[in-house]
């Protein structure tokens, strides 16, 4: 999907009247900003257009003849976007809103889906704030189920080929295998401060640590760990059980990150890799399979999760030129914008073509027209 929409039919607009050629992002969050391009959008009169993404008015943040940028005001619905001037309308083109699936969380990385259609995401807390609720589902109809219970600060979520999904806790350092039903196991421990996880197509769980490692954990050869106390309820008093036969090694060094990483495979079998520091002018890491590393992009601002389509296309929650939203990076290592918003940590395909997007309190969903890269 290109980020700009370009529209050729007209909506009663006369002939010197405003005219829309291109609008870009062609998706936003509520709060983010669109940049219109056409022709006749400003005229002499005192009076400033009037912009409406469907039925909703937006609020006009720069008005040139050929150039208007518009925010997305909360409530705003999937629609037309529509310039009116002097008594005239433009042409129509449509712009795709964000919609929350549910709010009042606090996701700190990407969302996970199961192969039914339902997200998964977090409420991570403060470093070692315990919660009543660790895990959310969502279903495919928006209906919000608590999932985990006890796992304290939540923060990496990937389903694994075994059907099962596994999480990252920053506080312990560990990870935990959870079952369809919720029962919760020690998977590995003596990660650090776990972060962003991600399997390979081998079966092999990656683990960020936040102060500056990748480890590397090989598949399971013997059982698995003991089932924590309470069937989805991890118990303080429970914290070990005897873990199944696995390697684990460090797998790659990287700069450590004031926030998180986060990890992502493409079809190669290359591990991408970004975590936020403080500088405003940051990468994206690629891995090798023998665990080099280069840089694949530079230029982003606290690049967060990370997601790839069947074209090879990477995206990113980031800032670019001073826009944030999620970002798109060809293979050719082209950035452009394709979803503009605020406070974005993460993003998962669906099968439908849409995608959800986590932001540091809420989960929301948005039609993209995008096939994501099968995770496992």
């Amino acid at each position: 999907m290109s980020p700009i929409l370009r529209g050729t039919g007209t909506r009663g607009s006369k002939a010197n009247g405003p005219k829309l050629v291109s609008l870009s992002p062609a998706a936003a969050m509520p709060g983010g900003e669109v940049e219109l391009l056409g022709t006749g959008l400003l005229g002499t009169e005192a009076v400033l257009p009037r912009v409406t993404v469907g039925e909703t008015v937006a609020a006009l943040g720069l008005s040139r003849a050929e150039r208007a940028v518009i925010r997305i005001p909360d409530g705003t619905i999937t629609g037309d976007v529509v310039l009116e001037r002097a008594g005239s309308a433009s042409n129509a083109l449509e712009l795709r809103v964000a919609v929350a699936m549910t709010e009042g969380l606090h996701p700190v990385a990407n969302p996970a889906v199961d192969e039914d259609g339902s997200v998964y995401a977090t409420f991570s807390g403060t470093r070692g704030q315990s919660v009543p609720v660790s895990i959310y589902s969502v279903a495919p109809d928006f209906q919000v189920q608590p999932f985990v219970r006890g796992l304290l600060n939540a923060t990496g979520l990937a389903f694994g080929a075994d059907g099962f999904l596994y999480v990252s806790s920053r506080a312990e350092g560990t990870v935990y295998r959870i079952s369809p039903a919720g029962a919760v196991t020690t998977y590995a421990t003596g990660m650090g401060v776990a972060t962003g996880i991600a399997f390979d197509r081998e079966g092999n769980l990656f683990v960020g640590d936040r102060t500056g490692t990748i480890f590397k954990v090989g598949p399971e050869k013997g059982r698995t760990g003991a089932t924590l106390a309470g069937g989805g309820q991890v118990s303080g008093e429970q914290t070990g059980g005897e873990l199944g036969d696995r390697e684990i090694f460090v797998y790659a060094t990287l700069e450590p990150s004031v926030a998180a990483y986060h990890l992502a495979f493409n079809d190669a079998g290359t591990l991408f890799v970004s975590g936020p520091t403080t500088s405003s002018n940051q990468s994206i890491y690629a891995i090798d399979r023998d665990g080099r590393t280069s840089i694949f992009y530079q230029g982003l601002g606290r690049p967060q999760g990370l997601a790839f389509d069947v074209d090879g296309n990477l995206y990113v929650a980031a800032s670019l030129h001073g826009q944030r939203g999620i970002v798109r990076v060809t293979p050719e290592r082209e950035a452009s914008l394709v979803v503009s918003g605020n406070n974005l940590v993460g993003l998962a395909f669906l099968e439908d073509g849409c995608a959800a997007l986590t932001t540091k309190d809420a989960l929301y969903h948005v039609a993209l027209d995008i096939e994501g890269r099968q995770l496992v």
